[in-house]
């Protein structure tokens, strides 16, 4: 892991999904020291590959960057200074003015601006759809698959959401599975297990859940979270590489990259950099 090179420029991650956890991990392994905030009971469906899973295990290992949940915003500053990502619970983000991030990225991926403002901090950044860069935000990362993923957008929107998961092999939609009922998820399968089509994944309020077609389970709802009817719960994916369940994809990774570029090329925060000492001499 990288030396916490970028200690005046804490980072404030809302949301520890998998393309939020993309984007921590790009910024931790640059140095930065990064927070993140998520619900009591995370909607998170790659489970392996999202900090935010440390709500429901205590802490967890994503590819070599250790996050652990903790109780008050002054632990969480105390434990991101040390190279370790905390996770704090903060459903209405009252931590908000305790944690005193120079960026916040919003990377909850609501498709909807949940309340986030431009004044949250000297850089605020949105993933996808549903913010307006220089109105709500500094900052859009685009998150569509295709040509423009990662791009940072300083005016303007990201793409309109496609309601649709991008294809992989051939699969669009049908690789998503959904709750038949409203209740709870009764797990049969675990993440990274190889199924075939027909395959009993859970059942939720007695309704079983089925694999779509030939692959690994690369995703699953935690048990705790109460589900309703159509509510995504799980992704099957038909590549059937299980090492794709437990590692970051491509698509978190681009878009971690861009979040990288929007606080190192900001103008915000060029005189934090500045007066860190990490200007270069022709731009200082």
């Amino acid at each position: 892991m990288a030396s916490a090179s970028f200690e005046p420029v804490p980072v404030l991650v809302r949301g520890g999904g998998d393309l939020a956890s993309g984007v921590v991990y790009r910024l931790v392994k640059a140095g930065f020291p990064v927070m993140v905030t998520e619900l009591a009971r995370p909607l998170a469906i790659r489970r392996a590959v999202a900090f935010a899973s440390a709500v429901f295990e205590g802490e967890i290992a994503i590819e070599g960057v250790l996050a652990r949940r903790v109780a008050d915003p002054a632990q969480a500053r105390a434990m991101a200074a040390q190279g370790i990502v905390p996770v704090l619970v903060d459903e209405d983000g009252a931590a908000l003015a305790a944690l005193q991030p120079a960026v916040v990225v919003d990377a909850r991926m609501a498709k909807v601006n949940l309340g986030t403002a431009r004044d949250d901090a000297p850089l605020v950044i949105a993933l996808g759809p549903g913010f307006e860069a220089g109105e709500d935000c500094h900052a859009v990362i685009e998150t569509n698959r295709g040509h423009y993923l990662g791009r940072v957008i300083w005016r303007g929107a990201a793409e309109p959401d496609t309601r649709q998961p991008g294809s992989v092999k051939g699969h669009v939609g049908d690789r998503v599975l959904r709750a038949p009922a409203d209740g709870a998820v009764v797990p049969q399968a675990e993440i990274g297990d190889a199924l075939r089509e027909g395959d009993r994944v859970a059942t939720v309020g007695g309704q079983p859940v089925v694999a779509p077609f030939d692959g690994v389970l690369r995703g699953l709802i935690h048990p705790s979270v109460p589900v309703r009817r159509g509510m995504k719960i799980g992704d099957v994916d038909p590549r059937g590489n299980r090492d794709h369940c437990f590692t970051i994809s491509e698509k978190s990774l681009a878009i971690g990259g861009g979040v990288l570029e929007a606080i190192l090329s900001a103008p915000q925060l060029a005189g934090i950099f500045r007066k860190a000492g990490h200007m270069p001499d022709e731009a200082r």
